[in-house]
């Protein structure tokens, strides 16, 4: 039997080590406890400090939007179309750099090896994430895994162009022609895996012709042979090859849109021949992965705000682009569709980059 002195040292003893715990068993009152909860406290607050610093601050210098094609193609001119009114919304010059060459390769290369920093960023095609990682399995990088999506800034169909003096006006014409002499027409592409490289795959597939594909550096160089007569056709965004249609200086056999498009009404589409065929071209922005979200999320409303300004839109509509200014979940989304989509046209083909 315990004595009674001893009971109640006992007892005084556990009571004085007694505290209150949650259901975890967690003691509340214990002092290194509390140290480590007010450190995790504290060193969150510092996390949302800094990334609300990032943008606090951003952007303190110009930006640079690598375009990774020569000056004159789709690209190029969405970005130059909305450059000034983005840089008057960020209060900083935005520059934009063409890096064009190795179908877009160099220029996006120079922009995954950047700093993810909201300082460098990369103006890109759907053809160079999209449908080069089909064709070329030695990448440099991952168009996928290696770029942040912040909008898709604009889209607008293609259209089938030719040489004024080839002796077709409708894609009937052409498809007979084609079948007429295999392997003797040529189309031109803005490079090796570009979009326009292929919707002309898909069109010979669907169509069941044989052309000759000729690649060049960039939509400019390639429209520029098609007017002088050096290439007999190409499928082309509609921003570069749009004056040229109007003079008669090319001549728009259709568009590959589901339906007609607005500033080329007398066109039809090609599936209206061809059922089916549909292909579109779009112009995103993307930052090299790690940017901070808080970055990125700045940069998509000002964007946004800068193409969705009525002179943006109208000198976009002018040239043939149709303003989207997504989220960059959305943009996410279309693109991890589209890779998707590309992959079997390109093994059909059996096309490669080396």
């Amino acid at each position: 039997m315990i004595p009674r002195n001893a009971r109640d040292e006992i007892a005084y003893n556990r009571a004085q080590h007694w505290r209150p715990r949650d259901k975890r068993g967690l003691n509340f009152s214990d002092g290194h406890y509390m140290q480590r909860v007010i450190g995790w406290l504290v060193l969150l607050a510092l996390c949302c400090g800094y990334t609300h610093a990032q943008t606090l601050g951003y952007p303190e210098r110009p930006i640079r939007i690598v375009i990774p094609y020569p000056p004159g193609g789709g690209t190029d001119i969405v970005i130059r179309a909305v450059n000034a009114r983005l840089a008057e919304r960020l209060g900083q010059p935005v520059v934009v750099d063409n890096r064009g060459g190795a179908t877009g390769t160099i220029g996006s290369e120079a922009v995954a090896h950047a700093a993810p920093d909201g300082y460098t960023l990369l103006a890109h095609t759907n053809a160079g994430i999209t449908i080069l990682p089909h064709l070329n399995k030695k990448l440099p990088y991952d168009p996928i895994k290696d770029f942040a999506p912040i909008t898709l800034a604009a889209s607008s169909p293609y259209v089938l162009v030719v040489h004024p003096k080839l002796p077709v006006a409708t894609v009937a014409q052409f498809i007979a022609l084609a079948k007429a002499k295999p392997g003797e027409l040529n189309y031109a592409s803005s490079g090796n895996g570009a979009s326009t490289h292929l919707a002309g795959l898909l069109f010979c597939q669907m169509a069941g012709v044989k052309m000759v594909h000729i690649p060049y550096k960039g939509s400019g160089p390639a429209t520029t042979d098609l007017i002088a007569g050096q290439v007999q056709s190409r499928f082309s965004s509609i921003p570069p090859v749009l004056p040229h249609i109007r003079t008669g200086r090319l001549r728009g056999i259709a568009v590959t849109g589901a339906k007609r498009f607005n500033l080329l009404p007398d066109l039809p589409t090609v599936a209206d021949t061809l059922p089916g065929f549909e292909v579109d071209s779009w112009y995103g922005v993307f930052a090299p992965v790690g940017t901070p979200a808080a970055i990125i999320k700045k940069l998509n409303a000002e964007f946004a705000a800068a193409l969705n300004s009525a002179d943006v839109k109208a000198l976009l509509a002018t040239d043939g682009s149709e303003v989207v200014a997504s989220s960059p979940e959305r943009f996410g989304a279309i693109i991890r569709a589209e890779y998707a989509r590309w992959a079997p046209v390109v093994k059909e083909s059996g096309a490669k980059i080396d």
